[in-house]
């Protein structure tokens, strides 16, 4: 069916038709879900097998991890805390078993007191702390996105939701970090009641300890969106939020965790627990997908055991292939500083066409990168940005190394130059992305 002419769709109105005329096409039922099987064998083919992944959000699960989310007990609802009497439904003892192995699991990961597993996505996790911690018309603090903020933490996402006066932290844009200075004096004039340290371009870690000082003058708290940096900090490779100042530690495991799309809450303070457990059930969590919650368990237990080999690989990495890119020409922010202590590293390419149009041209040679805003850029420049993104989790897990990453930044130099044509580098790409067919820091490697 045709919607009507009028409609308002967000969404790539020609995808959309495709997919109906697909559908139109299909002779039953089961002929449209063959559809849908299609295109995912096509996607794990591609992405999964001929593509040099470095988006900086996506990390290959283990082939233990990946089972889990198929497995029985995800057609299972397990609403409500741990414990037979603080469950809605029977039978729920083994799931009671695997839901307090992934808590523990998580204690003992990040050295916390308290943790939580039923957030289905980092960003709820943000909404959770907002939630326990706040009241609407409070202030607080946070990164703009030219700066690496993310919306999670502005007006857009859900610290504009719980309707929380947002002012911004000052950053020095060429150091990439915060300006404490500017930071002591803003804050002591707005007195914000939380400050949220999270960054989706992540490049240096952030003066938690010196920041905590400053808003504990209110009794202000620092809150350390740890989204993209999660599994650095689990494996040893970042800063410890929680033991520099931090009152409470999100995440998400689907990013340098390595686990399955999921967000993760810890926090040492027993005074947070009541308002934070509240906040995530009955408000944002019931039933919570426990075969995620295996799932995000196995995952930290492959964490415990490799993620400080892991980790530094992962940082090791994206220094070599900033340096790789450096060399060949690419603006990379941070070169001065050794490019990251993170997993991303962030180029300037408006001299080559902007973000959006590079990573265009990178993905037609199996490249696969995103648009960022850089600190150059205002807000407004959301679809057409300056910078590009890259982050090395996935190709770190596959088994490249430094040398690897030479290759990679030669190969994505080419074609952002013009040296090579996409299409050319595309056959270079597939035969590189082929010689890495087994997964690494796994017990199933």
């Amino acid at each position: 069916m045709t919607p009507p002419a009028t409609s308002f769709e967000v969404h790539d109105p020609a995808v959309l038709r495709w997919a109906r005329e697909t559908l139109d096409r299909a002779a039953d039922p089961r002929q449209m879900q063959r559809e849908v099987l299609a295109a995912v064998q096509r996607n794990a083919v591609w992405r999964g097998k001929e593509c040099l992944n470095l988006l900086a959000p996506e990390a290959p699960m283990s082939p233990t991890v990946r089972s889990l989310l198929s497995a029985e007990v995800g057609q299972r609802a397990a609403e409500g805390h741990i414990g037979a009497v603080n469950r809605w439904f029977v039978g729920t003892r083994y799931i009671d078993e695997i839901e307090a192995l992934c808590v523990e699991l998580l204690k003992r990961l990040f050295g916390a007191r308290y943790a939580d597993h039923r957030l289905v996505a980092s960003m709820i996790g943000n909404m959770a702390v907002y939630a326990a911690l706040t009241e609407p018309g409070d202030p607080i603090m946070s990164l703009t996105q030219p700066l690496g903020g993310h919306s999670s933490n502005r007006r857009d996402g859900p610290a504009g939701v719980r309707g929380l006066r947002i002012f911004d932290i000052p950053m020095d844009p060429v150091e990439l970090e915060v300006d404490l200075e500017a930071f002591t004096r803003v804050a002591r004039e707005v007195r914000p009641r939380l400050v949220a340290l999270g960054a989706s371009m992540t490049l240096f870690p952030f003066p938690v300890r010196e920041m905590a000082a400053i808003v504990a003058e209110w009794g202000g708290k620092i809150f350390f969106d740890g989204a993209h940096q999660l599994g650095l900090i689990a494996g040893g490779q970042f800063q410890d939020p929680l033991a520099e100042g931090a009152c409470v530690l999100t995440g998400s495991a689907g990013k340098t965790f390595s686990g399955p799309q999921s967000g993760v809450i810890v926090w040492n303070d027993p005074t947070l627990t009541q308002p934070i457990t509240t906040a995530i059930f009955p408000t944002l969590a019931a039933t919570h997908q426990v075969n995620r919650v295996a799932a995000l368990a196995a995952a930290a237990a492959e964490l415990l055991a490799f993620g400080r080999a892991y980790m530094a690989q992962i940082v090791a990495n994206a220094q070599a292939i900033g340096r790789g890119l450096h060399q060949r020409g690419i603006p990379m922010l941070g070169a001065h500083k050794g490019f990251t202590r993170t997993h991303q590293v962030i180029a300037d390419v408006s001299r080559f066409g902007g973000g959006y149009e590079v990573a265009r041209r990178l993905e037609r040679a199996n490249i696969i990168t995103n648009k960022n805003l850089i600190p150059s850029d205002t807000p407004d420049r959301w679809d057409f940005p300056s910078g590009l993104r890259m982050g090395t989790t996935e190709v770190t897990r596959w088994g490249m190394k430094e040398p690897e990453m030479d290759t990679i930044a030669a190969l994505i130099a080419d074609v952002i130059l013009g040296r090579q044509e996409p299409e050319a580098a595309r056959l270079r790409v597939i035969e590189l992305r082929r010689a890495f067919p087994r997964l690494h820091y796994c017990f199933s490697e």
